[in-house]
């Protein structure tokens, strides 16, 4: 099996058994190629014959050209599917990659908005304009059901289960799921929609929930620019984007209690380890708090966090 072919129907598998985006597709190609040209011009070697020192040559290769720690980690998960799919076709009898793990690399933590910030933003949308309902419906499903930007403008009117209380979802992969929604962001859909008027969308976008002035369905870079229109004039401080308010979301709930399964269920996660994340969020919100507002984590009236986080350090070195 050569590169062409090795590759050609990696892609295609990915492409009919896995039905990943188009936008997924590419970054798999690339990440492929790169193993390619690596273990072409630089080790010479097929498919078949690559072994675990050819992958770490590739690895080592990436660091000295100055990729950072996620970006190996993305490359090297591209990798290790191409690997896989060769091992489900019989093609190899051991993956290479098998022993090497992904370089360490530091997680930041996503920023969130306070509950106070998010109904600023609500308020911060001016209900006398045309598209004001759509805005404010638009914020409250991205807050109150976590939606990624692509399942929101991608939303359907034939997925609306409002009296059950639920959303259709078709979230990453094609991969379907129900996802509650409560009271208030009902309410400002059903608003919505009431002016929304049958012959206002186009043929195209005839089950489409959000549309735009023309009729057709919203892009994602427009709702980014909505979110950081609100924020702008809520006065929050902070850029804001459509995540920002699936991130604010999943911390709120976390925070007050919920179940972590549950809440990795709501967003879609393939695994239980991305929805974790949160759980350190919360826990250095909470940390956050005290210092800033716990007489005996603070040093006078102005000093604040940072005269805490000074104190903290000198207990620690103690």
């Amino acid at each position: 099996m050569t590169w062409d072919e090795a590759i050609a129907d990696f892609l295609v598998y990915l492409r009919l058994e896995k039905s990943l985006s188009e936008k997924t597709l590419t970054a798999y190609g690339a990440d492929v190629h790169k193993l390619r040209s690596f273990m072409e011009g630089e080790c010479g070697v097929q498919p078949q014959q690559v072994e675990r020192g050819h992958v770490e040559q590739l690895l080592s290769h990436l660091y000295d050209a100055g990729l950072s720690g996620s970006s190996q980690a993305r490359v090297l998960s591209g990798v290790k599917a191409f690997f896989k799919y060769l091992l489900i076709e019989d093609a190899i009898a051991a993956s290479p990659t098998q022993q090497i793990s992904a370089p360490k690399q530091r997680r930041s933590l996503p920023d969130t908005l306070t509950v106070d910030e998010v109904e600023r933003i609500l308020a911060a949308v001016d209900l006398s304009k045309p598209e004001g309902h759509r805005n404010k419906a638009i914020v409250e499903l991205l807050y109150s059901c976590g939606l990624r930007v692509s399942e929101l403008v991608n939303l359907r009117l034939s997925s609306l289960y409002l009296e059950e209380g639920f959303l259709r979802i078709i979230g990453k992969g094609n991969k379907e799921r129900l996802v509650p929604i409560g009271e208030r962001a009902i309410s400002a859909l059903k608003l919505y929609l009431a002016g929304r008027s049958v012959g206002a969308a186009q043929r195209s976008a005839d089950d489409i929930v959000f549309l735009n002035r023309r009729g057709a369905k919203m892009t994602a870079v427009m709702v980014f620019l909505i979110t950081k229109d609100l924020a702008a004039k809520a006065g929050t401080g902070k850029t804001v984007s459509p995540h920002t308010f699936r991130h604010s979301f999943a911390t709120h709930l976390i925070a007050g209690g919920a179940d972590l399964r549950a809440v990795q269920e709501m967003l879609g996660h393939e695994s239980i380890t991305t929805t974790e994340i949160y759980t350190h969020l919360d826990r250095e919100y909470l940390r956050k708090t005290i210092l800033l507002y716990h007489p005996r984590a603070r040093r006078g009236q102005s000093g604040g966090a940072k005269d805490a986080d000074r104190e903290e350090d000198r207990m620690a070195e103690k």
